[in-house]
């Protein structure tokens, strides 16, 4: 059974910083392109950042870009989310999840993520 837990989230000042971790079990983690997805209050989830299973290729939402860097560590089966100059906006409950495609600047979602997990609230205020 796949399992992905986020934690690292709380609660930060403007302009602060956050890393997010997401372990994973129950799959061949370096085989899959994970990415990190954000949900606010009242708004749909949105794919923040992506990175194939071979590392290099990267997605970022334009809003993050130049802030926020996705990372994964395949030995431990972990992907990270350094987040600097964190801005109000970026409040959010954050998830992460497998699958999905990277190219041409461009992430594309796939149909068949893993349950959604507890994911972890970040809260920036201002």
């Amino acid at each position: 059974q796949v399992q992905l837990v986020e934690s690292g989230g709380g609660l930060v000042q403007a302009g602060g910083s956050l890393r997010l971790s997401c372990a994973a079990s129950g799959l061949t983690f370096s085989s899959y392109n994970m990415g990190w997805f954000r949900q606010a209050p009242g708004k749909e989830r949105e794919v923040v950042a992506a990175i194939a299973w071979s590392g290099p290729i990267t997605y970022y939402t334009d809003s993050v870009k130049g802030r926020f860097t996705i990372s994964r560590d395949d030995s431990k089966n972990t992907m990270y989310l350094q987040m600097n100059s964190l801005k109000p906006e970026d409040t959010a409950v954050y998830y992460c999840n497998r699958g999905g495609s990277l190219g041409g600047g461009r992430y594309y979602p796939t149909n068949a993520y893993v349950p959604w997990g507890q994911g972890t609230q970040v809260t920036v205020s201002s």
